[in-house]
């Protein structure tokens, strides 16, 4: 009960909120569609709920599939915000105990088991410590995995999203011009070096992320319909703005910077009176 306590503090009360107004509204869409969606066992549930959630925010916008999409990818966004912010703070709490796990790194090489079992017990202390969840950056992940591919078995389920237009695309099929994909990229791109920005070690690893996540975003995109390219695109300019305001990189490294300053100030301080007092 208290490390859900302290879970709800880390997160706050607005993306919780936010959560609960986006599930109110996703649940009022649903029923606001008076057609019928066929549905098979609990999974076929959960993609005709998908499905009539998006049909009837499309009809707020005169049966605007495009809109009805767009719609419900802010609104599960917004569903998942606490997980997010959670996740942002656990990945700052992480890379505040880089140099500690640098140091145990260096104090067990893992050359032997016993080596190995010594650092990771001390690891997991060190979480404890800390109160750090390595795993915490997986949730989003997790979460999204399954709106992803109820998203898609709802458009190839629903004739009508299937066959349903916006602007120049036709949502069942890919993107003729490519301009997508493009942009799913870009958002990707965009949010990626964001976070990235704020991590103060990086390996070549780290670096190279930014720039291999929009590739493969791009070519997924060319080959599934468009309707998910268009929710990858909506859902990664969410992400862009979201990273911007919870994980902040030119904040960040500012205060980064003033802690450094001081720490500086204060070892010339000591310094100082150190000399005074040999004198």
């Amino acid at each position: 009960m208290k490390r859900f306590e302290n879970i709800l503090k880390k997160i706050g009360p607005l993306p919780l909120i936010l959560a609960a107004v986006a599930l109110v509204i996703i649940v009022i869409a649903s029923a606001s569609f008076h057609g019928h969606v066929a549905s098979n066992g609990l999974w076929g549930a959960i993609v005709a709920a998908f499905t009539s959630a998006i049909l009837g925010s499309a009809a707020w916008f005169g049966n605007n599939y495009g809109m009805g999409i767009i719609i419900f990818t802010i609104l599960i966004r917004f569903l998942i915000l606490p997980l997010m912010v959670y996740q942002v703070h656990s990945m700052m709490k992480m890379q505040g105990v880089q140099p500690a796990l640098k140091a145990l790194q260096a104090k067990y090489p893992g050359k032997d088991t016993e080596s190995r079992q010594l650092m990771m017990a001390e690891q997991q202390a060190l979480y404890k410590e800390a109160g750090v969840n390595p795993f915490a950056s997986l949730l989003p992940l997790i979460v999204q995995m399954p709106v992803l591919i109820a998203l898609y078995q709802a458009i190839y389920t629903s004739p009508v999203l299937k066959s349903g237009k916006f602007l120049w695309l036709q949502l069942g099929s890919h993107d003729p011009y490519y301009v997508l994909p493009i942009l799913a990229a870009v958002f990707t791109f965009a949010s990626s070096w964001l976070s990235m920005q704020s991590t103060p070690e990086q390996n070549g690893m780290t670096k190279a992320m930014p720039y291999i996540f929009p590739v493969v975003i791009f070519f997924s995109a060319i080959a599934v319909p468009s309707a998910l390219s268009l929710y990858w695109v909506v859902g990664n300019v969410f992400q862009t703005i979201q990273t911007f305001f919870l994980q902040n990189p030119f904040k960040i490294r500012r205060e980064r910077e003033l802690l450094k300053q001081k720490e500086r100030e204060l070892q010339r301080k000591i310094k100082k009176a150190k000399r005074g007092t040999r004198r």
